[in-house]
């Protein structure tokens, strides 16, 4: 069943731990995509079913599993390679890439503008292989996967001057491609922008890397429910 906050009591003021109790008490799991991450949060205490984060301002680790696996499909794994997100380091999709590298054997860079970059206590308390860093050249120097995100998400369109100016110098290019591995991927969860966070020759000579990454959403989030309900 799709719900939106308009068919249900949510969009009435009801709070969301008595929304869970009762969709807990009907249904077998429950996938949300919404802002705030502690309503996921809440909604997964208070309902005790499978809760699904399919995206929140926060995190977004449905799209890293998609990436994960299209990582492993082209390379046969992603232990010992290097991915360089380019962009927004403060976006959710940042956010889980922190965390992957924490769990994985993987290491992370992240380049972006210093007012762009993830909270130092996150990288922190993740632990994984990440660094964070203005300097795209060294941020991309032999990484094996180039990786961007839009620069104005979803709620943030009256940032979208500031932002723009701030992040048009970290962009997905011909010339930094150049400084990556050999076959390096270039990955993005889209919808892109073309010529701002990437450029069109760029995402067209790998669009077949990023429309695979965009079907392998469809086939990871499968599998999570797959596994959620056995």
């Amino acid at each position: 069943m799709f719900l939106s906050a308009n068919e249900i009591q949510l969009g009435r003021g009801e709070p969301i731990k008595d929304t869970a109790r009762v969709m807990g008490r009907m249904m077998h799991g429950a996938v949300i995509r919404t802002y705030g991450q502690q309503e996921v949060v809440d909604f997964a205490r208070y309902s005790n079913i499978p809760t699904i984060n399919a995206l929140t301002d926060a995190e977004h680790p449905c799209q890293i599993l998609a990436d994960l696996f299209t990582i492993r499909e082209q390379f046969g794994g992603y232990e010992g390679k290097t991915v360089t997100f380019v962009g927004d380091g403060a976006c959710n999709v940042a956010a889980s890439w922190i965390w992957a590298a924490a769990k994985l054997n993987f290491n992370l860079r992240i380049a972006a503008p210093k007012a762009f970059q993830p909270p130092p206590e996150l990288v922190a308390r993740a632990r994984g292989k990440v660094t964070v860093t203005h300097d795209l050249a060294a941020a991309a120097a032999g990484a094996d996967v180039l990786y961007t995100d839009v620069w104005v998400s979803m709620g943030m369109e009256k940032e979208t001057e500031y932002r723009l100016a701030q992040l048009s110098g970290y962009q997905i290019n011909a010339a930094l491609l150049q400084k990556a591995a050999p076959g390096a991927l270039v990955m993005h969860c889209l919808p892109a922008y073309r010529g701002k966070e990437i450029t069109d020759d760029v995402l067209e000579a790998h669009a077949d890397t990023i429309f695979t990454e965009a079907e392998n959403r469809l086939h990871t989030q499968k599998a999570v429910l797959v596994w959620l309900t056995q």
